[in-house]
């Protein structure tokens, strides 16, 4: 016989007591070891044998070596007897106390066959001496007797089950499923014994036993609380009369109260489980038994969320079957409509977390139902996208927690990597408690932490090397992704909105559509019908899911500007990214998402455009929507040059990165409010990367085209206008000057060839047609406007300021800012310009005529034919050209003497002047107040729009829209206008008195 030691190293933890154990199995001692180390606690199994094999010696002679010799010699039933032996003390216990039971695991068929409920609740009724085939059926067995063969009779098909469980790997759905038909026997058997206890006054009720919770779903445990309901109704006597109201009510609380003694009290052969009938209507505190008449008054007027929650399980499983249905039919209704409650998500997910924070200390972080991470987690969130979402698909309306899960990833509802994670960790959680509750059949839900019973808990799931850490690690990574799954399914923004649906529209019917569409306010009905049948038309997982959002998202365009637009947006979106698979994922877990995505949709053409040609931008709507800065970007699209082929292409890898950052730069001030001086600063910033990026293509495309091995000239950009005071919007064009100077060494003519063929390659690279929009370069600010040279030297812009440039010239250089190029060019142009336009003197008095001047003809002549002056965005009353021209006067009379006026912005300039006192602080409020609310318009109406404008709308959907953009509610657009309008006027007065004087 094997060594104490070999017994340490194949599982046994007392290898010396094994050896005496195994030496007293005698021949059966050897081919039994296998088995008996290949079980959850080998120790634990072997001397549970050896006491088996002494019970049957005493009840025969020889009995116990007999069964030895037979297990030995059968493999099926060692396995079987070996695995129970080794998990549970309790069913040892049973087993020496009903030695004969044994027997029950011989059964070959006992891996293969689940036992029909039927042939269950006949086993348990004829173990109490009632004929199955009764309507009514009765105990005929003395009470104490019955009490007993009901235990034991329930112990013998556990401890089938439990071998079934343990030694043939079955399903934990398929376990739990099990255990519940043998609940629901058992309470069958335990309601003939009741009547019995009642005597001949029992025929006066009918009561129906409705399973709640775990039982009620199928997926009962080895050992817990059975949650019941009973309601009854007064029987039809063999006199043909109805039973008296008050003797049925009597009979069928002394029923319950029965059943539930039954079950739960201890007898010689112990108890069963207790049977909990708290989730009963007004629970503790009210009725035992109602009826029906009576649930429904109270479901009706009084229950809360929490209790058609419950309700989600109910299942009839004793008693009265048919009073038991009509119970089902009656509450149905009430449950699949209870999502529509105000505040119904929010109420499940506080009622999660008040379960939370009543875990006792000592046990939150070893919980395996109710922690964080734990089995209630998993249920919670499948509860509520069931009773969200199963208002309109019947499939829903599942019971059991894994069913469910499986319905709602077959769906759409829950992605299918999400949902085979959860239904992979909630398998795993379910049969860690039941392993934990086998082995004393106790109940109980806390992960011991003591290392023998982590050990057996280990190797009961499989690890037999190093068991504890290896089930420590597997029960750690499943909760970390409960945990994660449940906050991202049960507190998904989308589920509120779907909730507040009607529930005969919370899942799409092209039947009932076009009313609705009609209702919600789709100015073309029809062709929205169009385009929900294009979307959801099929049997694919794409099209479920698409029918799931768009009720939701309908409401949501609905609440935008231009609700067709919207819906047509969002089916050319759809149908660019087809079946990519994060889209629709997104959308449906991400609500914020989801429903960014359709106020920009049915807001904007603008970002609709972008979206369109960048369908991958989506992606962003989930993401902090903060403009880029220039040297991030710049970083992005030098990246993409290494690997570009030609000119053309990177330019286009350039291109498609401003494109994205233009469509996150719109939707932060579509749905994240970014403030217009920021959405200024962004755009000015992507261009500055934007002309960097593309000059260096320019720079390196000319050198290979005349085959120098080194560019002859710097070269910079000087950003001018809006551009170069960081203000652009999404129309404007990129105001520019080019500077350049020759590299030493090289010819004046040379440099001056090459520089202009590099400007010229940069506005062609530019302007070649894209997908994105076109930046615009313009050169037409430079000395000699479009007559003069595209590119200068320093020398050459210093000499023509110095003998032919006028006063106007003088103020656009107020925002001149070097941007791109060479950063020495820069540096110097900068020293150049800067005594020009910030003179310490000051402008002469006649040139504050001629300025004055020059802005009474441009606001003369450039106000296009048929423009109305006061809502004109540029050179309107109180206008930005109003605002700009007063700060630009203020800069070049005072410049020279107040730093903070050195400044292309306009706001910092306008705060400067302040300080300093050259115009009162009200009046500075005053224009700073027109400049942002003109400039966020005039972005408004570009993004509606699609294009720019600087005409306030006269079309009453696009003014509604951009009342919308600026934050206004639902139907304030002439608001909006008369806002507008006081605004312009006062700043208009402001400017009469501080630029006109």
């Amino acid at each position: 016989m094997s060594s104490s030691g070999t017994f340490v190293r194949i599982g046994f933890v007392d290898g010396a007591a094994a050896a005496r154990g195994i030496e007293r199995l005698g021949a059966a001692g050897r081919p039994l070891t296998d088995k008996l180390a290949a079980t959850a606690d080998p120790d634990a199994a072997l001397a549970g044998l050896l006491r088996l094999a002494d019970a049957l010696d005493e009840q025969a002679a020889g009995a116990g070596p007999a069964m030895l010799r037979e297990v030995a010699d059968d493999e099926g039933t060692a396995m079987r007897l070996c695995s129970v032996l080794g998990a549970s003390v309790a069913l040892t216990h049973h087993l020496v106390r009903h030695p004969e039971h044994w027997r029950e695991l011989t059964d070959p068929t006992l891996g293969s066959t689940r036992p029909a409920a039927y042939a269950v609740r006949e086993a348990m009724l004829e173990a109490v001496g009632a004929d199955p085939r009764d309507d009514v059926p009765v105990s005929g067995l003395p009470d104490a007797e019955a009490l007993d063969l009901l235990r034991v009779e329930y112990r013998r098909i556990l401890l089938r089950l439990a071998a079934r469980d343990l030694a043939h790997h079955v399903g934990v759905d398929d376990v739990a499923a099990e255990i519940s038909d043998l609940a629901a026997a058992t309470l069958e058997a335990a309601l003939a014994v009741a009547r019995a206890r009642v005597g001949e006054t029992a025929c006066s009720a009918r009561l129906a036993v409705i399973a709640m919770g775990k039982c009620g779903g199928h997926e009962l445990n080895y050992i817990s609380d059975v949650d019941v309901v009973f309601v009854y109704e007064p029987a039809q006597l063999e006199s043909g009369e109805r039973a008296d109201e008050g003797t049925a009510l009597r009979v069928a609380t002394q029923l319950a109260s029965h059943l539930m003694r039954i079950c739960a009290d201890h007898t010689r052969e112990g108890a069963i489980w207790p049977v909990d009938a708290n989730l009963r209507p007004e629970g503790s505190q009210g009725p035992l038994v109602r009826t029906l008449a009576s649930h429904r008054g109270y479901y009706e007027k009084w229950a809360k969320t929490w209790e058609f929650q419950a309700l989600l399980k109910a299942r009839p499983v004793a008693g009265d079957r048919r009073l038991g249905r009509a119970y089902l039919e009656m509450i149905e209704p009430m449950v699949w409509s209870v999502a529509e409650r105000d505040g119904f998500v929010t109420d499940v997910q506080a009622m999660r977390r008040r379960v939370v924070d009543h875990i006792p200390a000592h046990q939150a972080e070893r919980q395996i139902k109710l922690g964080s991470g734990g089995l209630r987690d998993v249920e919670f969130a499948v509860q509520l996208l069931q009773l969200v979402h199963g208002r309109a698909d019947p499939s829903l309306r599942e019971g059991a927690t894994l069913s469910a899960l499986t319905q709602l990833t077959r769906g759409g509802y829950v992605g299918r990597e999400d949902g085979e994670k959860l239904h992979e960790a909630y398998a795993f959680l379910r049969t860690l408690e039941h392993r934990i509750q086998l082995y004393q059949l106790r109940r109980t839900h806390v992960l011991p932490e003591d290392e023998a019973s982590l050990r057996r808990l280990g190797r009961s799931l499989g690890h037999l090397s190093e068991p504890a850490v290896q089930l420590d690690k597997q029960w750690r990574y499943h909760r970390r992704e409960v945990r994660r799954l449940h906050e991202k399914l049960f507190y998904r923004p989308l589920l509120g909105a779907v909730a507040k649906l009607p529930g005969t529209e919370a899942r799409l019917s092209l039947e009932a559509a076009e009313a609705r569409l009609a209702a919600l306010g789709y100015a073309d009905p029809k062709a929205a019908l169009r385009h929900l049948e294009a979307l959801t038309s099929g049997v694919s997982r794409t099209s479920d899911i698409q029918r799931t959002l768009l009720p939701v998202l309908l409401e949501w365009f609905a609440d935008s500007a231009d609700p067709d637009a919207g819906l047509f947006g969002f089916r050319r979106i759809s149908e660019s990214l087809g079946r990519t698979p994060w889209y629709l994922t997104m959308l449906r877990d991400e609500g914020e998402v989801a429903q960014r995505l359709a106020h920009v949709l049915g807001t904007s053409r603008y970002a609709t455009d972008l979206l369109e040609r960048e369908p991958q931008g989506v992606k962003m709507l989930g993401e902090p929507l903060v403009p880029l800065s220039a040297e991030a970007a710049l970083a992005e699209m030098q990246a993409l040059l290494e690997r570009a082929e030609s000119p053309e292409a990177a330019v286009g890898a350039v291109r498609a990165v401003r494109r994205r950052e233009l469509l996150r730069i719109a939707c932060g001030e579509l749905v994240a409010g970014t403030d217009v001086a920021v959405v200024g600063q962004g755009l000015s910033r992507l261009t500055d990367a934007t002309l960097q990026a593309t000059l260096d293509i320019a720079t390196e495309s000319v050198c290979a085209q005349r085959g120098l091995e080194a560019p002859p000239s710097r070269i910079a950009v000087i950003a001018m206008g809006r551009y170069g005071g960081f203000e652009l919007s999404y129309g404007s064009d990129a105001d520019v000057m080019f500077v350049h100077e020759a590299v030493e060494g090289v010819e004046q003519q040379v440099a001056a060839s090459f520089a202009k063929a590099v400007v010229s390659e940069v506005r062609r690279l530019l302007s070649l047609p894209a997908s994105d929009p076109p930046l615009e370069v313009d050169p037409d600010l430079r000395p000699e406007g479009k007559n003069g040279p595209m590119v200068r030297t320093v020398e050459s812009y210093a000499a023509y300021y110095a003998k032919w440039s006028h006063v106007w010239e003088f103020q656009a250089l107020l925002r001149a800012d070097p941007v791109a190029g060479d950063e020495d060019l820069r540096r110097r142009f900068t020293e150049l310009i800067d005594p020009i336009r910030f003179p310490v003197e000051g402008i002469s008095q006649r040139d504050v005529m001629e300025v004055r001047r020059i802005k009474a003809r441009v606001d003369d002549e450039r106000l296009p034919r048929g423009a109305d002056r006061q809502t004109h965005l540029k050179l309107g009353r109180g206008g930005l050209a109003d605002v700009e021209w007063t700060v630009q006067l203020l800069q070049m009379r005072h410049a020279g003497t107040v730093e903070g006026l050195r400044t292309p912005q306009t706001l910092p300039a306008l705060e400067a002047a302040a300080e300093a006192g050259l115009i009162a602080e009200a009046d500075a409020r005053t224009l700073a107040e027109a400049w942002r609310l003109v400039s966020r318009v005039r972005n408004a109406v570009t993004l509606v729009r699609g294009k720019p404008s600087d005409q306030l709308p006269r079309d009453a959907r696009e003014r509604a829209a951009v009342a919308r953009v600026l934050g206004y509610p639902q139907g304030s657009s002439d608001q909006m206008v008369n806002d507008y309008l006081r605004t312009t006027r006062r700043a208009h007065a402001v400017v009469e008195r501080a630029f006109w004087e």
